[in-house]
């Protein structure tokens, strides 16, 4: 189910929110959003519920374990073990089928006839998100950071928490723990105005601007190798808005439906496009994770506290996982080594960098980020070339159809993410005239909806 159906928009919103607000105690709420994630889960897939409950029981196990035991051996097995059955379920899912297809390849070309199966698998979806999710959890309990629960239907309700399940953001226990604990006296009015805001902005992010350029772009990208020049690079950079408003649309809606429910889930996206430099835009793109591997595989690595060789190693290391994260694929190994790379630059050339003129940081930073635009949308290593390969030299080819649409829409997203506020900075304080102007747009979403099937977001296959 998506944020952007009517299914959701007509039937499981609206029942999931008047249930809960007829509830009063703590756990009949931590029950309800716990069913309610696991329905909106089955919509996808029932059987992976099990899977879900598995890793949720486990980690919650391992709570209890840390509770309990203050000895450092056994404190260590109860956040070992969890992780590793964790991180081996996801490889599993997510990396079983690349292993052994890059295996068969190196067989094949030193000579060798046998090969392993190819297996039959099916990546469950948001696997990564709420994987991750536990592993937080149990590192912070190890660390004394948090207190583990007792409450089973608590954490699972957490865990399985529909609005940030499938695309994250990546929400950590201690950051919404005060808001849990506080679930039986939450106020319904006083994030109802915000929630709405939130869940309008983000839907007129995805629907209206990221669908609409996807709408162009993707024809075009499925015809690479006869595009131009100019229009390799008017498809990268459309992608490159088309998947910052797909995927803060879902985190604003995400952030929204959680006022709804009385719940502060943290800001995703920070205006990425005014980053100045590299290390800058990490900070405010997909910050749940972004932060994620910064305090629990770049620090414990070492950090920057070394010598200028091992940072580097640290950084490369850091962000070929990164990488790795998004998918199973060498065109996400590439990216994460190029996004590494760049780090690396920027802290050799920082004091010369941030010597130059604002805007001068802003597009430079903006345009490197446009180049790793090109090989994340790759489906292959190969079209990542080709694009780039048109994009660096001159080739005349066909034009893209609806190209007027796609400039028109490039100009309009400029304006909102280079230039404007965000949805964070934004005043959410509804007036006549706010909520008129919110009410067409919605209307307008609405119209798009009826008019053709939702589509997916970007990182639901993450």
């Amino acid at each position: 189910m998506l944020f952007n159906s009517l299914g959701f928009l007509y039937g499981f919103l609206p029942i999931a929110y008047l249930v809960f607000w007829r509830l009063s105690g703590k756990t009949s709420r931590y029950v309800w959003l716990a069913i309610s994630g696991y329905v909106f889960y089955s919509f996808w897939d029932y059987r992976f519920c099990a899977l879900m409950l598995f890793s949720t029981g486990v980690s919650y196990l391992a709570g209890l374990g840390l509770l309990r035991w203050q000895d450092p051996a056994r404190r260590r097995l109860c956040v070992v073990v969890p992780i590793v059955t964790d991180l081996a379920l996801l490889g599993f899912f997510k990396y079983a089928n690349f292993v052994v297809a890059n295996i068969n390849g190196v067989s094949s070309w030193s000579g060798g006839r046998a090969a392993l199966p190819v297996l039959d698998i099916v990546l469950p979806i948001g696997i990564s998100f709420y994987t991750f999710h536990t592993i937080t959890y149990m590192i912070d309990a190890y660390r004394r950071d948090i207190t583990p629960t007792t409450n089973f239907f608590k954490f699972a309700a957490y865990v399985s928490l529909f609005s940030q399940l499938v695309a994250g953001p990546i929400v950590r226990f201690r950051q919404i723990q005060e808001d849990f604990e506080n679930i039986d006296r939450a106020d319904r009015t006083a994030g109802w105005d915000k929630g709405w805001s939130f869940f309008v902005i983000g839907m007129l992010e995805k629907v209206l601007i990221a669908d609409t350029i996807a709408a162009v772009i993707d024809p075009a990208l499925a015809r690479y190798a006869q595009l131009s020049t100019v229009g390799a690079w008017l498809c990268v950079v459309g992608f490159a808005y088309q998947v910052y408003f797909d995927f803060a649309g879902y985190s604003d809606m995400a952030v929204g439906l959680g006022y709804m429910f009385g719940l502060r889930l943290p800001q995703n996206f920070n205006s990425p496009y005014k980053a100045t430099d590299i290390a800058d835009m990490w900070r405010r793109w997909h910050i749940s994770l972004s932060s994620f591997f910064r305090d629990y595989v770049y620090i414990p690595l070492g950090g920057s506290r070394g010598s200028g060789l091992l940072t580097a190693r640290n950084l490369m290391i850091t962000m070929v996982l990164v990488g790795l994260w998004h998918g199973a694929s060498w065109t996400y190994v590439v990216f994460g080594a190029y996004q590494g790379l760049l780090l690396i630059l920027n802290r050799m050339i920082r004091g010369v960098w941030g010597r130059l003129p604002l805007w001068t940081r802003r597009l430079g930073t903006f345009g490197l980020w446009v180049i790793g635009c090109a090989i994340f949308r790759a489906s292959g290593v190969g079209m990542a070339g080709t694009l780039l390969g048109k994009m660096f030299t001159w080739h005349p080819g066909a034009t893209i159809v609806g190209e007027g649409t796609l400039l028109a829409m490039l100009v309009l997203s400029a304006a909102l993410t280079h230039w404007t506020l965000n949805t964070f900075e934004l005043r959410h304080r509804w007036s006549p005239a706010w909520v008129t102007g919110f009410a067409v747009a919605f209307g307008f979403c609405l119209i798009a909806l009826y008019g053709s099937r939702p589509a997916p977001y970007i990182y639901f296959q993450f």
